[in-house]
């Protein structure tokens, strides 16, 4: 299957919600799971089992795995196999981005048969798109994705992706995209008005700021309309009403409701 087509299948099946796995250190703290290598485990193989069948897509932040080494990324490593074993579409939230041989090794660890590899990694374009090919040729290879950052929600994001910038990665991507495989979404924030032209961009957009940052389903519907295929991301909104997979579950599930219903889905 292409990349567009799994995500239509996960769409179809589970819903747009894209849950995001942060096992950041108060969120541990509130599930009393210990700042460590183990919490963090803990946490992503709860929501793995919580959120299967109910997301079509989690998105693990790698930083909160990373910073505990390698038995972080063991973590990590488990998380993303429970996750896909659940048939949970994985988006590795990585934010990757360089040039040549180096970039080439991202995707071999994100895309390829490393042990992180995940359906879908975040990647920055800031050394250029054209220095993510090798990224974009091993996922399309393999019937995987990769979101491409266009315009962010943080403040400092405007400085870099102002002045047509951020419209030069929709029209790479768009183009990229004209073999129909879907391969390259984009990093699109929900929590302003993005400026930009999508249409007729063949791939997912990933757009974060659902709940604590304070966009409402009713927001992502007005930014984005109703043409091409919008995943809304939350993770506090959900994770807060951890610990236990049943709260965990439960709160997925409305979360995902309401955002199918102000997008006119299922």
């Amino acid at each position: 299957m292409t990349f567009a087509q799994r995500v239509a299948a996960a769409v179809a099946d589970r819903g747009r919600l894209v849950v995001g796995i942060d096992p950041h250190p108060p969120l541990l703290a509130a599930w009393g799971l210990s700042d460590d290598a183990a919490g963090v485990r803990e946490f992503g193989l709860r929501c793995a089992e919580a959120f299967a069948g109910e997301v079509g897509f989690v998105k693990p932040q790698v930083a909160f795995f990373e910073q505990f080494g390698a038995a972080g990324m063991l973590a990590l490593e488990e998380v993303i196999a429970a996750c896909r074993e659940a048939g949970t579409v994985v988006i590795a939230d990585a934010k990757r981005g360089d040039i040549g041989s180096t970039m080439a090794g991202y995707a071999r660890a994100w895309l390829g048969d490393s042990p992180l590899a995940a359906d879908a990694v975040t990647l920055s374009p800031y050394l250029g798109y054209g220095s993510l090919a090798p990224a974009v040729d091993a996922a399309r290879a393999a019937g995987r994705g990769v979101f491409v950052l266009a315009r962010t929600s943080n403040p400092e994001g405007a400085q870099v992706q102002a002045d047509g910038v951020g419209q030069r990665i929709v029209d790479a991507a768009r183009a990229d995209n004209a073999d129909g495989t879907g391969t390259v979404g984009l990093v699109v924030g929900a929590t302003r008005e993005h400026g930009l032209d999508l249409d007729g961009l063949g791939g997912p957009v990933l757009a974060p700021g659902l709940g604590a940052q304070g966009a409402t389903p009713a927001d992502v519907a007005t930014i984005f309309g109703a043409g091409g295929t919008v995943l809304p991301s939350s993770s506090r909104q959900v994770l807060s009403a951890g610990p236990t997979v049943p709260s965990l579950r439960a709160a997925a599930r409305a979360v995902r409701d309401e955002v199918e219903g102000a997008l006119g889905g299922r």
